[in-house]
């Protein structure tokens, strides 16, 4: 592994970084996500490969909103300037031809907070929706009848490079795809050693972990993982990219997630990459039938209608649920979707999700497994998966090397076209037509992980409605 390390450090130069579990000590008071925790390291680690800890330390006490108090009166009051890390939400104020904002963390609201044109200008990034960066604050008081507001008038943002999907297919032809593999495990912040029952024993445990991600590259891409607790996968998708959203528990909305005809407002799912409904057997729904009525459609066609609100999005949905399981390691109940709740049983929506992942095959998160080595930089890999989304080459590559059987299911052919593509963006991203790949590969690595995550959603339906068929047709690979 010390020789892959060294490997990613030359290939990947300013884009790579060195996490312990060391360095992960000092963010444990800190609720931060990884991309945040690493432009923190990057800025502080020195060529020696050592953290200015004092320096981060005194960063962190000065700029993020868990370590500061009365922000507002600070800059009310006060009259002083604040600056945070922070995440932020920004919305146009149509009607004022403003931009505005909001820090909900620190108990600035949309009406309060105003970005200058000139930062808009010099920041085109700064779009509706949420953001993370340092962002400074100074208030301005109220003149005549306008009322004071607080303006955001410095943005640093977490991208001081060049993320470029060519460059990032060039490093990926440089390692063989036993490489590849564990710096895909390495970027999730784990450590790809052999380490029998603590570690992760096999390449296949290894791809299972990686499934992990398909939401992140492949749109409208709609899983189910189940698994014990203490698996990861919350801190996958809540983490790891700052495109993502995820509800743990609660009750859900359809304005929240969709559309809030009050406000005319869109919702979550059509901001973000993913949405991931953690916990599921503990999230409700104010309106079970209108909600279901909205998923049905959105998660067949990407497209949901209220009321006279047309909307459209490229998000995928994850729901992630625990499971009971036996000694050995399996659902102690063979129809395991009865593990969800009553609306996510009825057959005509689960055959809308695409696959389903065996989370009880994965291992419980210890310490041998947590990274002590280099990796990707997190920020800069999560850039790279929501470029991937977009690049609709993989889709043609997809199509050209499977073979499609007579008479096969329309969903299980979009459904295992969605997760093979998936897989080739994530496991052969440089591949740009079908003779970049071999044919082995293309079937191992991409063909029959995607059948077999379709297969269970196939059997799983027909133990709930024996309507369905309890398998998938033979997709094979166009040799």
């Amino acid at each position: 592994m010390e020789q892959l390390d060294e490997k990613i450090s030359d290939v990947f130069g300013e884009l790579s970084i060195y996490k312990s579990p060391t360095i992960n000590t000092m963010f444990s008071n800190k609720t931060l996500p990884s991309f945040i925790k690493d432009w923190l390291i990057k800025k502080y680690t020195m060529s020696n490969r050592q953290i200015d800890k004092d320096g981060m330390i005194d960063f962190m006490n000065k700029h993020l909103v868990g370590s500061i108090n009365n922000v507002k009166r600070k800059l009310t009051v006060d009259n002083e300037t604040v600056s945070l890390l922070s995440r932020f939400r920004i919305e146009t104020d149509i009607k004022n031809n403003v931009l505005r904002f909001e820090v909900p963390d620190v108990g600035i609201k949309i009406s309060d907070g105003v970005i200058p044109k000139y930062v808009a200008e010099e920041n085109p990034t700064l779009k509706d929706g949420e953001h993370w960066g340092v962002i400074s604050l100074m208030y301005e008081p109220p003149v005549g009848k306008a009322k004071g507001v607080i303006n955001l008038y410095k943005f640093k943002p977490f991208q001081p490079y060049l993320v470029s999907l060519e460059m990032f297919r060039e490093f990926r032809k440089q390692f063989s795809i036993d490489e590849w593999i564990n710096i895909l495990v390495k970027a999730m912040e784990y450590n790809p050693y052999e380490c029998g029952e603590y570690g992760f024993s096999s390449v296949d445990k290894k791809l299972l972990l990686i499934s992990r991600l398909l939401v992140f590259v492949q749109p409208n891409l709609n899983l189910i993982e189940l698994a014990p607790k203490g698996t990861g996968k919350s801190y996958v998708f809540s983490n790891l990219s700052k495109y993502g959203w995820m509800f743990s528990g609660g009750k859900v909305t359809r304005a929240k997630l969709f559309y809030d005809m009050g406000t005319k407002a869109p919702g979550i799912i059509t901001q973000k990459d993913y949405v991931a409904f953690d916990e599921i057997s503990t999230i409700s729904f104010s309106d079970t039938s209108e909600m279901l009525g909205a998923l049905k459609g959105y998660l067949e066609s990407g497209k949901f209608t209220l009321s006279n609100f047309e909307g459209t999005s490229s998000a995928g949905i994850i729901l992630l649920g625990n499971i009971a399981i036996t000694k050995e390691g399996k659902p102690k109940n063979a129809c395991f979707m009865k593990e969800l709740p009553p609306m996510f049983q009825e057959s005509a929506l689960l055959d809308r999700f695409h696959g389903f992942i065996e989370g009880w095959d994965l291992i419980r998160i210890n310490e041998d497994i947590l990274l002590d080595g280099v990796t990707i930089n997190v920020e800069y890999f999560s850039e790279i998966l929501h470029q991937l989304r977009d690049d609709a080459s993989y889709n043609m590559v997809v199509s050209d090397l499977i073979d499609v059987p007579d008479g096969a299911d329309t969903r299980d052919k979009n459904a295992i076209f969605r997760i093979a593509t998936g897989y080739l963006k994530l496991l052969f991203p440089h591949v740009q037509n079908k003779h970049d790949i071999s044919y082995d590969d293309f079937e191992n690595y991409c063909l029959i992980p995607a059948i077999k995550k379709r297969a269970i959603i196939k059997e799983q339906i027909s133990m709930l409605d024996p309507e369905f068929k309890n398998y998938v047709p033979d997709f094979t690979v166009k040799r």
